[in-house]
């Protein structure tokens, strides 16, 4: 007899009940789209900055790549560990996600940091909210995104030293999307 091929395990860690840790992997999910999503971004700038301060930017971006590509790993693993089959495929990727692609190709290294800082609020935000909904539930899980959390953070502060003037004020302050905050940054 032949067996179903199936996503979804019939265990999970030990201490969640299947539904629990189907559900953590679902959370989980978002958060792989999300942080492939936002290499693919990284990579993109990096190729496509120009202008005053390039090689810094340039270089800059290429260890935040790579971290997050070690956090893409560890998101993966986790939700295989949950008993889930993480699917990091584009086109599942452009399927399920809630955002648009980045808006930014050519562009001088200030209007590239400004659309960053905005990418970079939302993979923030939704990992604090996924550290919410995780933390009644497996804080083995909670813990990574945590740790996670608090490298974009610092990720985001990089960005955010270029766009502060000595006032304490970003040049992209109140700029919606990402477009608005390089035109911001470039004025």
């Amino acid at each position: 007899m032949a067996t179903k091929k199936t996503s979804t395990a019939n265990f999970t860690v030990p201490g969640l009940s299947i539904k629990e840790g189907h559900q953590v992997a679902t959370i989980l999910q978002d958060r792989l789209h999300a942080l492939n999503d936002l290499q693919l971004t990284l990579k993109h700038a990096h190729w496509n900055v120009v202008g005053r301060d390039f090689i810094g930017v340039h270089t800059m971006l290429d260890p935040q790549i790579e971290l997050v590509r070690g956090m893409i790993d560890e998101t993966a693993e986790r939700i295989a560990t949950l008993g889930r089959s993480p699917n990091g495929l584009p086109g599942a990727l452009v399927r399920d996600r809630s955002w648009d692609d980045y808006s930014l190709g050519r562009a001088a290294t200030l209007e590239h940091l400004a659309a960053l800082d905005r990418v970079y609020d939302g993979v923030v935000s939704s990992h604090r909210d996924a550290i919410a909904a995780t933390g009644e539930l497996d804080p083995v899980t909670e813990d990574m995104l945590i740790g996670h959390t608090a490298k974009l953070e610092l990720f985001q502060w990089f960005m955010r030293a270029h766009l502060e003037n000595d006032a304490g004020v970003l040049s992209n302050t109140a700029a919606p999307t990402e477009k608005g905050a390089a035109g911001k940054a470039k004025k």
